[in-house]
């Protein structure tokens, strides 16, 4: 996924710096609305062949028909999957790698849940890290062959700033003694991070050419912020987040960016993540950032991985014996 070394230096990225991505095959999670439609409707305007994996059917194909409708030809396809639900994330994976055997080059781990209150997936996990971190988890080590089949294939994974207020508590890890909805947020998207450097670091082990980076959007306006006070009533927060999202926050296309850069600029350093390079990261054109050194302990990223792998029942191809 070459683009020209100029586009990979210059601080005033945007998408239409995107290199031409005929012949390769993505898939991005949670793509029928805000950052994960930003970035899977780019990604086929370049020429990608771009499978949209959501979980509501009627919303996926709509977003598939806007993109068809705004960029005559591009090659959209609808995945239905519930990262919520590790048989579903099986089956979706199954039913992917048969009907391209060809491989994949680009997985975008984009789908997430915010600040809810506390619920639990269909396997009995907290519903922030079964979702943002272990559901990404799973699919990813059950696509693994399929992105090892391809040259210079990439997994990109979404965290955010919210990183920084995160703790793995191994203790509790699902958060059944004490649940804070922020404090699980963080834990998770820390967990993205986590996740990140281990893949690379695996990858690099086993000396696959492959590379795992991690992205962050800053803030941007997306339907994230409102959903959890939608869920448990407090709707009374709902009009001033959009407000917020009205004046202070960039649009989900500008907050695509740095997951379109991860996912394409060349000379990129496995297991980096990229983000905004405006003020406290908030907006701007995408760079590589530095995170919380909570993101960088390999005995953190290496215990994680393990309590993953027991989790879920996925174990990746080259940690089976």
């Amino acid at each position: 996924m070459a683009t020209s070394s100029r586009a990979a230096a210059d601080a005033r990225w945007t998408a239409a710096d995107l290199p031409d991505l005929r012949g390769r095959r993505a898939i991005v999670t949670g793509a029928n609305s805000g950052i994960g439609l930003a970035t899977a409707r780019e990604l086929a305007r370049v020429g990608a062949s771009v499978t949209l994996a959501v979980r509501d059917s009627v919303r996926g194909a709509a977003a598939a028909d806007a993109m068809r409708a705004a960029h005559p030809g591009v090659d959209v396809q609808v995945g239905m999957f519930d990262l919520a639900d590790l048989a579903s994330i099986r089956d979706f994976s199954a039913a992917w790698s048969s009907d391209h055997p060809e491989g994949l080059d680009l997985l975008v781990n984009n789908a997430g849940v915010m600040a809810l209150p506390r619920r639990e997936t269909a396997d009995g996990f907290e519903m922030q890290l079964g979702t943002n971190h272990l559901g990404h988890f799973a699919l990813t080590g059950l696509l693994l062959p399929a992105l090892v089949a391809r040259p210079r294939s990439r997994v990109v994974t979404v965290s955010s700033t919210a990183h920084r207020m995160g703790r793995m508590h191994f203790d509790d890890l699902q958060s059944t003694r004490r649940y804070q909805r922020w404090g699980a947020y963080g834990q998770s998207k820390l967990a993205n991070l986590l996740f990140t450097r281990e893949l690379q670091r695996r990858l690099d082990i086993h000396g696959i050419p492959m590379l795992s980076l991690a992205a962050h959007p800053g803030y941007a306006a997306t339907n994230l912020q409102a959903a959890g006070p939608r869920m448990d009533g407090r709707t009374w927060l709902v009009g001033p987040m959009e407000l917020m999202n009205r004046v202070l926050a960039q649009s989900a296309d500008q907050g695509a960016w740095p997951t379109l850069f991860a996912a394409t600029a060349p000379g990129l350093p496995g297991g980096s993540c990229i983000g905004p390079d405006g003020f406290l990261e908030t907006r701007g054109h995408p760079r590589i950032v530095k995170v919380a050194a909570t993101a960088t302990r390999s005995a953190d990223a290496q215990r994680l991985w393990t309590v993953s792998e027991e989790l879920t029942g996925v174990v990746y191809p080259f940690d089976q014996p």
